[in-house]
């Protein structure tokens, strides 16, 4: 019978001070002694990163340079490292911590020092060290959010580094589960120190988390669940338990096609529908009173956009005609609108990339293309993942062939 693989990643905060650690390698041989192959990720210990930045800020300021900044931030990782996998030696196991400087590191990347980009098949290949170091009944305990660049150079994989680490870890070792250990014990229904009968979930999906992280949950990095493997078990817990068995909330499916970077051409025409009424927007419920009435007709509203005295709506052409004569009746009947139009036909263009929220100028990016071939964009829709632009009808196909080429 083969032995399970867990990657168990601890985060800032359940290595924070020295009987957090202690909690954290006892875990981990606790685990180990149970059957199981462990290789271990480490975040810096808590504060330590913010702290190295304050001092890069006051004593070196603007005339830090990139490699300098990565070789400085590195620290806190490979401190914490060291101390963990000493921690594991004291309870009686066998561990190795694995740095850029170790022969046996395996995330390789390019020289980008502060936001490098993994080279994922040098990455896949030098996993295999790993591999036998945990064969060996070695723990390895490997530093987080640090690269190694082609030429040797420290490099680092921006903030949540040691997540990303951790899931590519999981795919690049064929683990059985990926475990995140944190402050909390799970993902929950909201911030429970702002909602009181905030619940656990027992479990969510892939897009759920990547979603939920992007709108600013600290649970876990959006970036890394890119490299989650289908076939890799994922579970968020507290380090408070000290226990790697505890249920927490489960990760469940993988990283569907749907959120990679993709632009879709809606095939139908989008018709613009807008009412106009003298400060709409200081009117308690009247954007429920309209969306309820197109629901109840079963029409399906694909964006709407509020300014201070209008509201737009965005629909299907086929239901146009019926959403324009209903809303006209709400309109002769509230005295806070005064007037509605129906637009004519326009085409509608998804563009998903779930790095948008660090793509600083993404909307010029993928913008100046129409403008310099004289598409007019009618309405931009965006959130942090996905944007939509609503062209002309005839210029549809045109913007989506321009979008797609900027998105190569």
């Amino acid at each position: 019978m083969l032995m399970e693989l867990v990657i168990a990643k601890f985060g800032g905060t359940s290595i924070g001070n020295g009987s957090r650690i202690k909690k954290a390698a006892q875990s981990v041989v606790n685990t180990y002694m149970a059957g199981k192959k462990v290789v271990v990720v480490v975040s810096a210990m808590n504060k330590a990163t913010d702290d190295l930045i304050k001092i890069i800020n006051e004593s070196i300021g603007d005339a830090v340079t990139d490699k300098q900044n990565a070789e400085i931030l590195s620290m806190g990782e490979l401190t914490s490292t060291r101390i963990l996998s000493g921690a594991i030696e004291s309870l009686g196991v066998k561990s190795e911590y694995i740095d850029p400087y170790n022969e046996n590191w395996p995330i390789i990347t390019d020289s980008n020092a502060l936001n490098a980009e993994i080279d994922f098949e040098l990455t896949q290949e030098k996993s295999n060290e790993l591999k036998n170091l945990v064969n060996q009944g070695i723990i390895p305990v490997v530093c987080g959010f640090i690269g190694k660049g082609k030429n040797g150079e420290i490099t680092t994989l921006g903030r949540g580094g040691s997540d990303v680490t951790a899931f590519l870890l999981g795919h690049c070792l064929s683990a059985d589960e990926v475990i995140i250990v944190t402050d909390v014990d799970g993902v929950m229904s909201t911030d429970p120190n702002k909602i009181e009968g905030a619940e656990k979930l027992d479990k969510i999906t892939v897009e759920e988390m990547r979603d939920l992280a992007t709108h600013g949950a600290q649970v876990l990095h959006p970036h890394s669940l890119k490299y989650k493997d289908p076939m890799v078990n994922a579970k968020i817990i507290s380090f408070e338990k000290g226990d790697l068995s505890s249920r927490g909330t489960s990760i469940v499916g993988p990283f569907g096609d749907d959120m990679m970077k993709s632009a879709t051409l809606y095939p139908e025409p989008i018709k613009v529908l807008a009412l106009v009424g003298e400060n709409m927007l200081k009117k308690q419920g009247l954007l429920s009173i309209l969306t309820t009435t197109l629901a109840k007709n079963e029409i399906n509203i694909f964006g709407i956009s509020a300014g201070q005295n209008s509201i737009t709506f965005f629909l299907n052409k086929k239901d146009a005609n019926n959403a324009y004569h209903l809303l006209h009746e709400l309109v002769v009947k509230n005295t806070t609108l005064s007037s509605l139009s129906l637009g004519k036909d326009i085409s509608m263009v998804t563009i998903v990339d779930p790095d948008f929220i660090n793509t600083p100028g993404v909307i010029s990016i993928l913008t100046d293309p129409l403008r310099e071939n004289n598409i007019n964009i009618v309405e931009i829709s965006s959130s942090q993942t996905a944007i939509v632009l609503f062209v002309e009808w005839e210029d549809g196909k045109k913007a989506f062939e321009l979008i797609k080429e900027v998105l190569k």
